[in-house]
């Protein structure tokens, strides 16, 4: 049995929740939004992940159990699923008054777009040839809630590359989870591609999304060149490399889009 605040801490996804929240910041500082409205936006976005994480353990729970993941407290904790899914419950009541707190629009884009879509892949599309969607609709809309905060909107390229970025990032994410969704009959995005279609669209979706930098930021030619010749390399070490080199390769594509993406914004 687990304590609860290892169990809290290792079902809520803390590492995709702690990257959003960063990147969160990160927007917000570009669009120069003041310290208070920083730190409001911040915290929606990060009650929002805990609430789509929890939830997510929650749904998974039996699912997890059987494919016997012994990194999920959840599938053999069954004494505190009842405390994780009112975690999840108090997380999403949070995240709704700090959304609104953000103003009508702001908050309204985020929970539509990056709470229900979470919720929706958590119960129902994580299991769909859709299971991408979420990702496009969440991490594509992100800088738009950081940009109505400040109320204006953020330049369309900059959700496109954020939306592709999210995408990329739900491929990556479930490579390692290939064979254990295919046991328990999840038909999500991995099962359906296997490994090798699943490498090609993260890689895809991060060639395209730097791509789409590359067209829409007034770059330097020698900037834009060695950008390119990175996004080549590290397609094709993400395509062709064994080990961990595809991960390695993928997570460095990942951090020039969101460098560029935040550097020309």
């Amino acid at each position: 049995m687990f304590s609860l605040a290892w169990v809290l801490l290792g079902s809520c996804h803390p590492v995709p929740t702690l990257i959003v929240s960063a990147l969160t910041g990160l927007l917000s500082q570009a669009m120069g939004l003041g310290t208070g409205a920083t730190i409001l936006v911040i915290l929606a976005v990060l009650t929002g992940q805990l609430s789509i994480g929890w939830s997510n353990d929650v749904f998974d729970a039996d699912r997890d159990a059987a494919a016997g993941r012994g990194d999920k407290p959840l599938a053999s904790d069954h004494g505190h699923r009842p405390v994780v899914r009112a975690a999840a419950a108090l997380a999403l009541a949070a995240t709704i008054a700090l959304s609104l707190a953000l103003g009508a629009r702001a908050g309204l884009t985020h929970l539509v777009f990056g709470v229900a879509s979470g919720w929706a892949y958590n119960a129902w599309l994580k299991a769909t040839m859709w299971s991408w969607l979420p990702f496009l609709l969440a991490f594509g809309t992100l800088p738009q809630v950081v940009a109505l905060t400040a109320g204006r909107l953020a330049p369309a390229w900059v959700s496109v590359t954020a939306g592709l970025l999210g995408v990329a990032a739900h491929a990556v994410n479930v490579l390692p989870d290939i064979a254990d969704d295919r046991l328990t009959g999840l038909r999500g995005l991995g099962p359906r591609l296997g490994e090798r279609g699943v490498r090609l669209l993260a890689t895809a979706a991060l060639i395209a999304a730097i791509t789409t930098v590359l067209l829409s930021a007034d770059l330097p030619t020698g900037t834009a060149l060695a950008t390119a010749a990175a996004a080549a390399g590290g397609g094709v070490a993400a395509l062709f490399g064994s080990g961990k080199v595809p991960f390695l390769a993928l997570g460095s594509l990942a951090l020039v889009v969101a460098a560029l993406m935040l550097s020309y914004l």
